[in-house]
């Protein structure tokens, strides 16, 4: 109890450190030099400005986000106790900070498979009518409710990420060899991880919210690193986990500095040249190492919308502005990104992420409430002070009363929370505005990256796609063709999913003594929807492609045992409760439907 009331305490202590700005919690102007220690060997002199995305879960104590709803990297915790990690999960500034991330991960041996990707998707529809919050499982439910950010990743070498070693682009020789809890050597080469990610229309605007607008898709090319060393022995808490961002632009020109230390609002706001892309358009990616102006090679995605014959692309190079940041002292430095692989073979994964992946699919989940009503005011905004929509930090609902476990102690607020029709004044300048949101609800990332407490619309059946087709209820899915590498398929999958992290009963309990045998970790999470979306296989029209949700019927689909294809606990493995299921056979590889 003691440990939890600290644990609590701190999120108090830093929710307020939030509020009030870094001047306020250092004693010092914004701008000045901040030291803070870091471990019995490690003390970092860290001039930071007042805001930027050093830390993209908020927790910086010498800097406020730029953003506060970002979509991080889920990072694994080890069965290891130090000041960052305990009970098999990872703690930023004494946050909990983890979220729920259904993944497939494709797998092959082929040279290129880990470092030269196509994905083919059609994007879901919502349904015709508008949103309702009126009866859990049985109400009108847009994408935005169901996933911030559907995603596609690959590994990325950066030295100064964890476990801040060197890294040789595109080479098998910079994979982990060693996945016990108890590892402290043999972790590869220093890895970011890059999400290729998508945001669905409704809940703008993007730089406070997760929409570019009301009516379209947008992406972004996302890359998290980690600074920390092996087994999460020290890390800087002032740069914990930096971002990279940069919109996919007609124009590859970013919005804005993509770079963690560099980052500014305008980084988050779309502007005339950002690719946005209607619900039903058919889109294709590549990702790959492409030539970087200046000289080398750096990560790009290059996306075609097939439906309006728009193109966008972005890349990750020094010449774009993104960087590395040293764990020393948090200071930034341009940098070419290149991917850490050169095959996508069992064991060449990002090193310190949740989820045990390099070239995988996912829909993040399980962050949006709808509400009622609101309040517990907020003000000024904390992530834009010009922003005059108010923000709230407590919701009320069907959702948030519905009958079943409720957990008291999960969350520490609901905010990110606004009304319905609120329009952002002044979110980007004097004069500006963004069009209304859609519906009022809650994003709970602000305290927590999630819905801790599991009374959301993702855990309950009725509120995901059926189909890829939309109905009355329930959006349409996206449909995503198997991906290739240089025209080849990946020999394998596998299924995962890290939601047994933020299960508060996972480990008898208040987020304590998580084990392999613990009661509690469970897929579905335990809660009044009693649902978990899943994976189905579609064998049809040509090919092969995966639809996520509640696809259980039609020409050609295959459930894949709906829960059961997320598997059993690996605790005992990996030093934490990750749900991995068993490998998959490519069906695509020997047959053409």
């Amino acid at each position: 109890m003691h440990k939890l009331r600290s644990r609590v305490l701190l999120g108090i202590i830093s929710a307020i450190t939030l509020f009030f700005g870094v001047a306020w919690s250092s004693g010092v102007p914004a701008h000045a030099a901040t030291t803070a220690k870091v471990s019995a060997n490690i003390t970092t002199s860290v001039n930071a400005a007042p805001r930027g995305e050093l830390d993209c879960n908020g927790f910086s104590p010498v800097q406020k986000p730029v953003r506060g709803t970002m979509n991080c990297t889920d990072i694994r915790g080890t069965s290891k106790a130090n000041a960052n990690t305990w009970d098999g999960r990872f703690y930023d500034n004494g946050h909990y900070i983890g979220h729920d991330e259904p993944d497939t991960d494709f797998i092959s041996s082929t040279p290129g498979s880990g470092n030269n990707v196509t994905w083919n998707l059609t994007l879901g529809k919502n349904p015709q009518a508008a949103p309702t919050d009126v009866d859990p499982g049985h109400d009108v439910t847009d994408w935005f409710e169901l996933s911030p950010a559907p995603w596609f990743s690959m590994a990325l070498c950066d030295p100064n990420s964890f476990p801040q070693t060197a890294c040789t682009p595109e080479s098998d020789s910079s994979a982990p060899t060693c996945v016990s809890p108890d590892c402290t050597t043999n972790l590869g080469g220093g890895s970011a991880f890059m999400e290729m990610q998508f945001y669905p229309p409704g809940n703008p605007p993007f730089v406070d919210s997760q929409s570019c607008d009301d009516t379209h898709w947008c992406a972004a090319l996302t890359i998290d690193s980690l600074e920390c060393t092996a087994a999460f022995a020290s890390c800087n808490t002032n740069c914990e986990e930096p971002s990279n961002f940069g919109f996919i632009q007609r124009n590859g020109v970013p919005t804005g500095p993509p770079g963690p230390a560099s980052a500014d609002t305008s980084t988050f706001v779309n502007n005339g040249e950002t690719l946005l892309m209607n619900p039903g358009d058919k889109i294709s990616f590549h990702m790959s190492d492409a030539p970087a102006p200046g000289g080398g090679d750096a990560f790009e995605v290059v996306m075609d919308d097939l439906t309006t014959h728009q193109s966008g692309f972005m890349q990750a190079s020094a010449a774009n502005g993104f960087e590395t940041t040293s764990m020393a002292n948090c200071s930034g430095t341009p940098f070419n990104f290149q991917p850490e692989f050169n095959t996508a073979k069992s064991g060449n994964i990002n090193s310190w992420g949740a989820d045990q992946v390099d070239i995988s699919t996912e829909f993040e989940t399980g962050h949006w409430e709808p509400c009622t009503s609101l309040s517990d005011q907020i003000s000024p905004n904390p992530i834009d002070p010009s922003d005059t929509s108010p923000m709230y930090n407590k919701c009320s609902s069907p959702y948030e009363s519905a009958p079943g476990i409720q957990r008291t102690s999960a969350e520490i607020g609901n905010a990110v929370c606004y009304t319905e029709g609120a329009t952002h004044q002044g979110y980007d300048g004097p004069g500006t505005s963004s069009p209304p949101d859609e519906m009022t609800g809650c994003q709970d990332d602000l305290f927590q990256n999630g819905d801790l407490d599991f009374l959301g619309p993702p855990y309950y059946q009725g509120s995901w796609p059926t189909g890829p087709a939309p109905t009355a209820q329930d959006p349409s899915s996206f449909v995503e063709s198997f991906p290739t590498s240089n025209g080849g398929q990946y020999q394998e999958y596998r299924i995962q999913t890290d939601v047994a992290l933020s299960e508060w009963e996972c480990g008898g309990g208040n987020y304590a003594n998580a084990s392999a045998t613990a009661a509690g970790c469970t897929v579905p999470p335990a809660g009044p929807g009693n649902f978990y979306p899943y994976w189905s296989q579609v064998l049809g029209n040509g090919g092969c492609s995966l639809e996520f949700g509640n696809v259980s019927s039609g020409f050609g689909v295959s459930n894949l045992g709906k829960d059961a294809q997320y598997g059993t606990d690996q605790f005992a493995t990996y030093g934490y409760p990750q749900f991995i299921g068993p490998t998959h056979i490519n069906p695509c590889l020997f047959s053409s439907f």
